[in-house]
């Protein structure tokens, strides 16, 4: 018999100077690789270089002079994006598991990641698809999906790790929450199915019963 591939959940965090890659710039980006069973087995992070011909947002700018720290932190030790991606791509192709994207919200961060590694790497060990942890709260939860935020959230999906715009702290952060969001909804499922095997159970020997008394 032969035994199912497990996921590895690789929770991602990316730093642009733009909403949009193309016109603007990937500034750095990590990914943290974890099992269903929250335990991180490896990390990958990489500061670039910014495109040619792009250029930051007004906006985006602004937002960064006032995260001096964050902003040092990622304009060291760059790289060009090219064997920065390549070596990505590898680094995740060579994870023990089928690889999943996760990241909050995916459709920032998955949208920089594919288009760098679709441009650079020429291909995307994710396929084309990603898992939105903001999706997965929504739907744990009774709040409206654009109240999906994480002051909302229940604090005991929160470990003790920062978020500090730093690409690395924040994907490892990131996963953890999703893995205890994720411990979460399969306890609550186990428990689900529990309570419908007992009901299912105690249903059928009542009508049995009800039927051997009626003569049915």
């Amino acid at each position: 018999m032969s035994t199912a591939i497990p996921e590895i959940y690789v929770s991602t965090d990316v730093e642009a100077d733009g909403p949009i890659p193309g016109p603007h710039s990937m500034l750095s980006f990590a990914s943290a690789a974890y099992t269903e069973n929250k335990e991180l087995i490896s990390t990958f992070s990489a500061n670039l270089e910014t495109l040619e011909d792009a250029t930051a947002h007004p906006v985006q700018a602004a937002w960064w002079k006032t995260q001096p720290e964050a902003w040092a932190a990622c304009r060291t030790d760059l790289q060009q994006p090219l064997p920065a991606m390549q070596a990505y791509v590898k680094w995740v192709e060579a994870l023990p598991g089928k690889p999943v994207f996760v990241a909050y919200p995916a459709g920032f961060d998955f949208t920089y990641m594919f288009w760098y590694m679709m441009r650079f790497a020429e291909r995307c060990p994710f396929s084309w698809s990603a898992l939105d942890i903001k999706t997965l709260a929504f739907a744990m939860t009774d709040l409206p999906y654009r109240k999906a935020i994480k002051p909302r959230l229940p604090k005991h999906w929160f470990d003790e790790h920062p978020h500090t715009h730093v690409a690395l702290d924040d994907a490892i952060e990131q996963g953890a929450l999703f893995c205890n969001m994720l411990a979460e909804l399969r306890t609550q499922r186990a428990a689900l199915a529990v309570l419908k095997t007992a009901g299912e159970t105690s249903g059928g020997n009542s009508i049995e019963g009800q039927n051997a008394q009626s003569g049915q």
